[in-house]
Parts: structure tokens; C-alpha cells; sequence
């Protein structure tokens, strides 16, 4: 059967992360988290002292970081530099870094390399916010998920508990302002492709939300038999 390249963007909360594992297991496909590759250079990057506007600091830094996802027991693990950082980056400090450093040119440009050479062969899913815009403007199928704002919220609270102290008002606090950055930069800003199957989440379950896809999907490949 044709291997396809999926793309999936949306914002925070709207369940992308579990939907896109889900939806890639089920087609035996990779499954590919740019937002993580994002929060490792904001990792990196704190702990080398550059800040998210040192565009200078930043591209450095991209011309000597190595990013590749490694699989494991426990899933795929982000290495950078021979270092598994999976557990460092999923902090609420991080997840805000990593909205800063991804407006800058010099590492969108790196990461857009790095996702490209992971695209290539096709057979993935892509889990992003700029992925059937920007990086693969080509994608055999583009989603868009989407939630409200206060079900987002929600969601991201509920995944923060086992590692942070956010309050929900926090959290959603977070994600508003972060929705407002992504959306609103000048480089690659958060929106459906003009060609993306937009899905609403908010009274979905996510078994209902891969259904969905899954009969997008094979939509398309009937479509091209």
C-alpha cells in the first residue's frame, strides 16, 4: 500500500500529541513530535545561556546541535548531542522558551532541514503547528485540530499535574498568550492550511477524533486507486 506523509497542526491542548500517536499506530506509520524538537533548542539553548532573542547565540547553536529521536521502550526519546533530554523539556518554562526561539529565523531554518531529512520516504505522521504550511506544503493529507480555548485548558492541566504546579488558571493563562504569540508572528504563524480537514475536538473523544482521520485517509488512498 502507497506510504502517504500526514501532517497534523493546531494549537496547545487540542490534543494533537495523543491523537497523532494514536492515528500512526493505527497505520503503522512513524510518529514525529516537531514541537519537542522545538523545546529541545530551548533547552539547549537555556542551558548554554543564550537568550530567545540572541539571534547571533541562537544560530550558533544551531550549527552544532545534532537533534534525532531515538526509539525506545518507553517511545521515542529526543537526543541531543548524545544527550536524552525526553525529560527535561516538558516544563511550562520550556514549553514558553520554545515559543520564543521558534519566531527565530536561524532556528526555523535549522529545524525545517531536520524535519524535512525525517519526512523523506514518507510513511509518518507530523505533529506540529506550522506542518502543512511551511514544511511540507506537499503533505498528502493536512489536519487541523482544534478545541476551545477552556477545554485546551483543561487538557494541558491535566497532563502539567504529575510534573508542575500550575494552576488551571495558569495553565490557561499560558496557553492564551502562547495561541496569541503563535498566531500572530510574522514567521510561520499558527493557521490551518487553505487545504486542512479542520476537526473540532472539543466534544470528541480521541478514539472518535482518529476514527475521523482514518476515514480521511483512506478516503484519499481509494481516491488515487
Amino acid at each position: 500500500m502507497k506510504k502517504l506523509l500526514i501532517t497534523i497542526d493546531g494549537p496547545a491542548g487540542a490534543g494533537k500529541t495523543t491523537v497523532s500517536r494514536r492515528l500512526a499506530d493505527r497505520l503503522g506509520y512513524k510518529y514525529i513530535d516537531t514541537g519537542a524538537l522545538y523545546r529541545g533548542v530551548a533547552y539547549v539553548a537555556r542551558a548554554q545561556g543564550i537568550g530567545p532573542d540572541d539571534d547571533g547565540g541562537l544560530q550558533r547553536l544551531a550549527k552544532q546541535l545534532d537533534l534525532s529521536f531515538e526509539p525506545s521502550a518507553q517511545g521515542l526519546r529526543l537526543i541531543a548531542n548524545g544527550q536524552d533530554i525526553t525529560d527535561k523539556i516538558r516544563t511550562p518554562e520550556i514549553t514558553m522558551l520554545a515559543s520564543a526561539v521558534s519566531a527565530r529565523p536561524a532556528l526555523r531554518a535549522y529545524l525545517l532541514g531536520v524535519q524535512r531529512d525525517m519526512g523523506r520516504g514518507k510513511g509518518a505522521v507530523f505533529e506540529g503547528r506550522d506542518m502543512g504550511t511551511v514544511v511540507f506544503p506537499e503533505a498528502d493529507v493536512k489536519f487541523f485540530l482544534d478545541a476551545s480555548p477552556k477545554t485546551r485548558a483543561f487538557r494541558r492541566f491535566t497532563e502539567l499535574q504529575a510534573c508542575a504546579s500550575q494552576t488551571l488558571a495558569e495553565v490557561e493563562r499560558d496557553i492564551n498568550r502562547r495561541d496569541q504569540n503563535d498566531s500572530t508572528r510574522d514567521l510561520a504563524p499558527l493557521k490551518p492550511a487553505a487545504d486542512a480537514i479542520i476537526i473540532d475536538s472539543t466534544d470528541l473523544s480521541v478514539e472518535e477524533v482518529v476514527a475521523r482521520m482514518a476515514t480521511c485517509i483512506s478516503d484519499r488512498l481509494d481516491g488515487e486507486v
